[in-house]
């Protein structure tokens, strides 16, 4: 059960991120530079999910100073396939014209985003190298999510304008609230979660037992 609930968290997360590109009103910090690369570079904005990532995994492996999680790469993967499924599903049903439809569907995306990353990071398995990066800045320094996402999108928001990224409102917007979603779901999640991966937990170590005693 924990690995569904991994795969959905990881699609919700997709389906925000991919709302906010197709907002126009500007992106997320490390989204912006995902779609930055891929306009002036090539590939596409998956693409880059998962190249980024990998040199994210060699970054926190240095920082914690263990063996990459390379595992890392499996959630990147089905992250950058999600944004480039749900662009290509969207990107005729979405097309926003006026100022405040384009707030509106900004503000679902990063509503969405953060229900989606609370809730594959409540599984606990393999987080997006970022994710792991936020938390393990959050180790490092003692403090809460929201100081940690929020220097993170800092860092990616300077290299996001280097390769012309979407910056805009948007991109302000998630710097200033993106960390303090992602805070108010960690708590929502828990509460939802535990009882369902605690529940599906006793019945898989039952039936494990069950099998041992046959």
């Amino acid at each position: 059960m924990k690995y569904v609930f991994y795969v959905l968290g990881i699609l919700i997360l997709a389906l925000g991120v991919s709302i906010t590109i197709l907002s126009e009103l500007g992106t997320g910090p490390f989204d912006a530079l995902l779609v930055g690369l891929s306009k002036n570079v090539g590939f596409t904005v998956g693409s880059w999910e998962i190249i980024i990532a990998l040199l994210l995994i060699c970054l926190n492996s240095l920082l914690k100073r263990q063996r990459p999680e390379f595992l890392g790469l499996v959630t990147a993967f089905i992250t950058g396939v999600g944004i480039d499924m749900w662009l290509f599903i969207l990107h005729n049903f979405l097309t926003p014209e006026f100022w405040y439809s384009k707030v509106i569907w900004f503000g679902i995306g990063l509503i969405v985003s953060g229900l989606g990353t609370s809730t594959y990071l409540h599984t606990n398995f393999a987080p997006i190298p970022v994710d792991r990066l936020t938390l393990i800045i959050r180790e490092l320094t003692k403090t809460n999510l929201f100081i940690s996402k929020t220097f993170i999108y800092i860092v990616f928001l300077i290299m996001a304008l280097i390769f012309k990224g979407p910056i805009g409102v948007g991109t302000l917007l998630t710097v200033c609230f993106g960390g303090l979603i992602l805070n108010y779901f960690m708590p929502i999640t828990k509460k939802v979660l535990d009882p369902v991966l605690t529940h599906s937990s006793k019945s898989s170590s039952s039936d494990q037992e069950k099998n041992l005693s046959i």
